[in-house]
């Protein structure tokens, strides 16, 4: 046998030894990215080398798993597999983000205690050196706010599905109570509860920084079944949540190659135009942080769409500029 298939076998039963309700056929098929015919092949050979491989009837489909995990031998992880991880939980730590690094620490510490020594010692010298031949830039940006016992006790929200009670010191009446419904939490530059205080009114950002004296209440809580924050969080550009717009940008100069190479949205797509221009098109709110980020393109962007970003980018540049001429009027830019 090949190389390529038996690394494709042995990848396609660790996804059937870690799904708990296992995988069926098509998503067999999905994983190892073959043909159902090919699956099935593949799903026979590893009955074989794994007479333990349950077989789940699930109507009208069957769902296979192995139970019991998979040996070391076949769980080992290869030197990039332990360099990724190890950098992941770095850039967290370089960022502020300390909960999450921890957690990722502890893990690289887990996986590292259950390989064997020879194996062990095998990969740790090329980690070591890949380690110090290999950097994280951390750019400049607000540090992510991770209080350990504020995110735990909202994880424990959020998966009990109980609602939250707590001090909120931003909107526009700061150290008010507010009960919501959480959502669920996005990280980034500055990390969120997504959270509804009323139902009707849909759900909002809250800033982990500004809430203080959090409770879980016993009242029970749960975002509508049809609701994805994943879906939700791609609809802005950044992390405000406002009216959808249809955006249209036009990209030229010499930051052509790179808007082929940028993502400015999961909805984008790109069009190369005769001149030489590109056309970026994509769906999103957020028009204040959009032109934000447009304003580091300099002049080799020209909003087409919609008038409202154009306006705001405008009204930006203005404000911008009004500071620093009064500023040069006096002679303090001068210096």
């Amino acid at each position: 046998m090949r190389h390529e298939k038996l690394a494709d076998l042995i990848e396609l039963a660790r996804h059937l030894a870690a799904s708990a309700e296992g995988l069926t056929l098509d998503e067999m098929a999905s994983v190892a990215r073959v043909s159902r015919r090919t699956a099935e092949r593949m799903r026979d050979t590893l009955a074989f080398v794994f007479p333990q491989m349950d077989e789940i009837s699930e109507p009208p489909t069957k769902r296979f798993r192995i139970p019991s995990g998979l040996d070391s031998f076949s769980q080992a992880p290869t030197t990039e597999e332990l360099l990724e991880l190890g950098k992941a939980a770095a850039q967290l730590e370089a960022t502020g983000a300390h909960p999450r690094a921890a957690a990722l620490q502890s893990l690289e510490r887990k996986v590292r205690s259950a390989m064997r020594k020879q194996a062990l010692q095998k990969v740790a010298t090329d980690v070591e050196a890949l380690v110090r031949a290999e950097a994280i830039a951390v750019q400049a940006g607000p540090r992510p706010h991770e209080d350990p016992t504020l995110i735990a006790d909202l994880r424990f929200a959020l998966t009990a599905m109980k609602k939250l009670r707590f001090r909120y010191l931003g909107g526009s009446t700061p150290g008010d109570l507010r009960t919501v419904t959480p959502y669920g939490l996005m990280f980034s530059r500055m990390n969120y509860l997504v959270a509804a205080e009323k139902r009707a009114e849909g759900p909002r950002n809250w800033r982990l920084d500004r809430i203080v004296d959090l409770e879980v209440l016993e009242e029970t809580g749960a975002p509508p079944a049809d609701f994805n924050l994943h879906d939700y969080a791609s609809r802005s550009f950044g992390i405000y949540q406002d009216e959808v717009h249809e955006i249209v940008l036009r990209i030229s100069g010499d930051r052509v190659e790179d808007a082929l190479r940028w993502r400015f949205h999961p909805t984008q797509t790109l069009q190369a135009q005769a001149d030489g221009s590109v056309i970026v098109r994509f769906r999103a709110s957020g028009m204040l942080e959009l032109s934000w980020h447009l304003f580091t393109w300099g002049d080799c962007v020209e909003v087409l769409e919609p008038p409202k970003l154009r306006e705001t980018l405008v009204r930006e540049l203005e404000g911008a500029l009004t500071k620093h001429r009064s500023t040069t009027k006096f002679g303090v830019a001068a210096l």
